[in-house]
């Protein structure tokens, strides 16, 4: 079956019934440069200095032939023909093959027609060469193949409309679901203990182990057993042996042979072939109704299909998945790629699906490279910052910088930051000032930052000033800065991602594509880019022509992710046939589930339920029919690539006239409940209660606090269950009780209502701390600590139900030092530490603080809080 018909696909849908799939062209294969694949044989002794010059501007030879020539020249030849890069070698009459020589771009082009491959860039020759260290001029080799693989997708995608990148599906090799082993979720090591794990800890551990001279990753000879063996599972094929990487790179490629690279080979391969003996095969059970199988890597590459990027300036999306550098893969000079620093082991890590998690670190571009933002953004007036990310928690403030181009925590020409559920836009322009302030934020009751993943868009135009989208939708956040203008721009700034350049504004969660576009994107282009998704997506078509009398070349497609380090995510199934003059009609598919490694998934079967009907009426030659809008979760086991990676194949109850009826299951017994245990008779005021007390207990009205605690109140207890307290929110309910505290003392009448009963004039408040307090254990401080425990400790309702409230004396000890005896026992008291500040100068507004320090420790204890 050679039907190399394409069809160009505009990504569909992301996740979970947003809009459904988006045009979809059929374009011919002819006219489509082909891909031959191979690689070319090389010179010895090459010339190794090229005489030429690498200036863009200045190439003198015959214009591009045609399109898809220029298309080469500006993506692939002019960023492979530095001297720095593959044209130290590749030119005329240099190295073969000369593919970025600089005298005839259309005889490069027919050098480099060989060694690509446009409908699969990663498969390139190009790639593969430099991923095998060849000539890298990056920090790592995955980085310049990431880089290159990058530069031909660019390429492929040269001349699609709407500023998007086309994707062309080709029908995949047929495969019937295998019988496959997979290492079992239980593991036992005891076979690999006795098999593979010698050979390795014997001939392999002056390298691949964490304690080596120098480690090599991955430490699969660890002393360790069970360490050794999670590491050397992704080198093992249990499926054929004779394939595993530990064996490969004995048998073809000579690695640190220990006797005869040829019997160390074999020696390896019979201990895997032990170790695959004790693991059961997965087996698809008959009579199933099902389709072909397919792996992510038989799928076609779907990742940022029609994205918008026609002026984008800086693109992050984060494929490299190792090493310390980030790619700028817009294309744009210079590249503006960053380097991570983390500020603890795992700081920073990647992420499967393509991202970064930050946890304590950041990724940061060179200030000299970071220029470009500046140029070319002042050329427009106007920008965009796109990012999908996902917050790691809706408690961070700062804000926490997201994406920053800035020098400090008060100088920034541009900030996306996070405090809480808000996402903040500081802009530096002529009506904020050097550090983007008044900030730009979401509304507070709007909740639109979540700690799931989010598409956060914000613009700036001369016209409409900032705006902030959030999954292609304007927050209706208005700007109240006049728009102004970037012409004091610093250009002195660096880029940076997951915190403040000076270290300190630290955010954390996972940013999986930050883009920089030197223009406002409009509602239409952020819903395109919304639209397209994120992450190493890819069409798999699950072959079910001639089953149940469906025509040949008929497929369910399904757009398919690594969506993190543990699942994938399937979404949009459409039934489609590759042949644009076949109709199907009335064919019946209920009961899909998905199948992985010869077995269905345990969870996240969705389309376990559907029942629709494929007819000529809903289908659309172009299109196919779409069966679902649903998006689904299945864990992933052996992850998409390596050597064993995930095979996947659909079951079906109905398919066409064939049918496999899933069986009834039984009914489950209740399992009997545990006993839940004694629950505590404490429990704990929740935020609008808390807000009440301390407005009872101090006379203050709540609306003077108002905007603090609207702040302050997602932070606050939500629930009555003691154990769910948390330090986060006994912050808030310190800092609530501080202003409590602060609007009764600075009142005049409500501090003479609260103290004044137990005998505190009303000058106290306005004489120094030595007149107001006396010295030593003075009558004064008693009578102030009297009014805090009488009024908040031993207030019915509060500390004097509870029966082990601290007594007066042990609060006295805390806040002044002094026991009841008149000694002083605690020079570390509140009292101490705030005198201790102002020296001898503690003035009337000193004394005032330490009444509010005395007041706030009180009000925001387990007295007020519990109940």
């Amino acid at each position: 079956m050679n039907n190399t018909i394409n069809h160009c696909f505009f990504s569909m849908t992301r996740i979970l019934g947003h809009a459904a799939m988006r045009a979809v062209a059929v374009v011919a294969v002819a006219g489509l440069l082909h891909a031959c694949g191979g690689g070319a044989s090389t010179e010895s002794n090459p010339v190794t200095t090229n005489s030429g010059t690498v200036n863009s501007s200045s190439y003198t030879g015959p214009n591009a032939l045609n399109d898809d020539v220029r298309a080469f020249q500006l993506n692939l030849w002019d960023r492979l023909r530095s001297s720095s890069r593959c044209g130290a070698c590749h030119f005329e009459n240099g190295q073969s093959p000369e593919f970025v020589r600089i005298d005839n771009v259309n005889l490069a082009y027919t050098a480099a027609d060989p060694l690509v491959d446009l409908d699969n860039p990663a498969n390139s020759r190009l790639v593969t060469k430099v991923a095998g260290g060849h000539n890298c001029w990056l920090p790592s080799d995955p980085a310049c193949a990431t880089a290159i693989t990058s530069y031909i997708e660019d390429w492929a995608a040269a001349g699609g409309s709407g500023g998007g990148r086309q994707i062309q599906l080709v029908a995949p090799v047929v495969k019937s679901p295998g019988a496959t082993k997979t290492f079992p979720a239980d593991v036992n090591v005891t076979t690999f203990a006795t098999t593979v794990w010698p050979v390795l800890t014997a001939n392999c551990a002056g390298c691949h182990t964490d304690t080596a001279p120098t480690p090599q990753s991955p430490f699969f000879a660890s002393p360790d057993v069970n360490d050794a063996y999670v590491a050397a599972q992704s080198k093992i094929n249990l499926n054929n042996p004779g394939l595993s990487r530990l064996v490969l790179r004995l048998r073809n490629e000579f690695h640190n042979c220990w006797t005869d690279c040829s019997s160390d080979a074999t020696t390896m391969q019979n201990a895997i072939i032990a170790l695959s003996g004790s693991i059961n095969v997965n087996q698809v059970q008959t009579p199933t109704v099902f389709s072909n199988a397919l792996t992510i890597q038989d799928g076609v590459a779907a990742a940022g299909g029609n994205r918008y990027e026609d002026n984008v300036i800086a693109l992050y999306e984060f494929r490299t998945g190792t090493g310390n550098t980030i790619l700028d893969l817009s294309g744009v000079d210079p590249e503006l790629n960053l380097t991570i620093s983390e500020n603890s082991p795992d700081g920073v890590t990647w992420v499967g699906g393509y991202g970064i998690q930050i946890a304590d670190g950041k990724a940061q571009g060179s200030t000299s490279d970071s220029r470009k933002l500046h140029d070319l953004i002042k050329l427009t007036g106007e920008y965009s910052i796109e990012a999908w990310v996902v917050p790691g928690n809706v408690v961070q403030e700062g804000p926490a910088r997201i994406v920053s181009y800035s020098a400090s925590t008060g100088a920034r020409n541009f900030t996306l930051g996070q405090s809480m559920y808000n996402y903040d836009f500081l802009h530096r322009s002529s009506t904020t000032d050097g550090n983007g302030e008044p900030a730009l934020s979401t509304a507070d009751a709007d909740e639109d930052l979540q700690a799931s993943l989010q598409h956060v868009v914000v613009t700036f135009d001369p016209i409409n000033g900032r705006r902030i989208y959030v999954n292609g939708v304007f927050t209706d956040d208005l700007d109240a800065t006049a728009a102004g203008n970037v012409n004091d721009w610093d250009d002195s700034f660096a880029f940076v991602l997951g915190n403040e350049v000076s270290n300190d504004r630290l955010w954390q969660g996972i940013i999986r594509l930050v883009a920089i576009h030197n223009r406002a994107l409009t509602q239409e282009q952020i819903q395109q880019n919304f639209d397209a998704g994120v992450g190493a997506k890819f069409f798999l078509l699950f072959g079910v022509g001639g089953v149940g009398g469906i025509p040949a070349n008929s497929y369910v497609m399904f757009e398919v992710e690594q969506y993190d380090s543990y699942s994938y995510l399937f979404n949009t199934p459409i039934f489609i046939n590759l042949d644009p003059g076949v109709t199907p009609g009335n064919i019946l598919i209920e009961g899909m589930r998905i199948g992985i490694n010869s077995k269905e998934a345990s969870t996240g079967q969705a389309y376990a339920n559907l029942s629709t009907t494929v007819d000529s009426g809903s289908y659309d030659p172009l299109t196919g029919q779409l069966l679902s809008s649903l998006g689904t979760i299945i864990p992933l086991e052996n992850g998409s690539d390596g050597a064993n990676p995930d095979e996947f194949y659909l079951t079906f109850e109905t398919l066409g006239t064939d049918s496999n009826p899933a069986p009834v299951p039984g009914v489950l017994s209740p399992i009997p409940l545990p006993d839940p245990g004694a629950v505590s008779e404490i429990g704990l005021r929740t935020f609008d209660e808390i807000n009440v007390a301390l407005a009872t207990v101090t006379g203050v009205d709540p609306a003077a606090v108002q905007a603090s605690y609207l702040v302050m109140r997602r932070a606050l207890p939500s629930a009555e269950t003691i154990g769910g307290f948390l330090a986060a929110q006994q912050m808030s309910i310190a800092q609530l009780s501080i202003e409590y505290c602060s609007a009764m003392v600075e009142n005049g009448t409500l501090r003479d209502n609260f103290f004044g009963p137990y005998g505190v004039p009303s000058s106290a408040f306005t004489s120094d701390v030595t007149t107001a307090f006396g010295v030593g254990d003075s009558v004064a401080k008693g009578q102030i600590l009297d009014a805090l425990f009488e009024r908040m400790v031993g207030l019915p309702g509060a500390g004097a139900d509870l029966s082990d409230a601290p007594t007066d004396e042990e609060l006295k000890i805390e806040l002044i030092g002094y026991n009841a005896g008149g000694a002083e026992v605690n020079t570390s008291s509140l009292f101490h530490l705030l005198t201790a500040a102002c020296g001898g100068g503690c003035d009337q507004t000193r004394t005032r603080e330490i009444i509010k320090g005395m007041c706030g420790a009180v009000l925001g204890s387990a007295a007020i809080l519990v109940q």
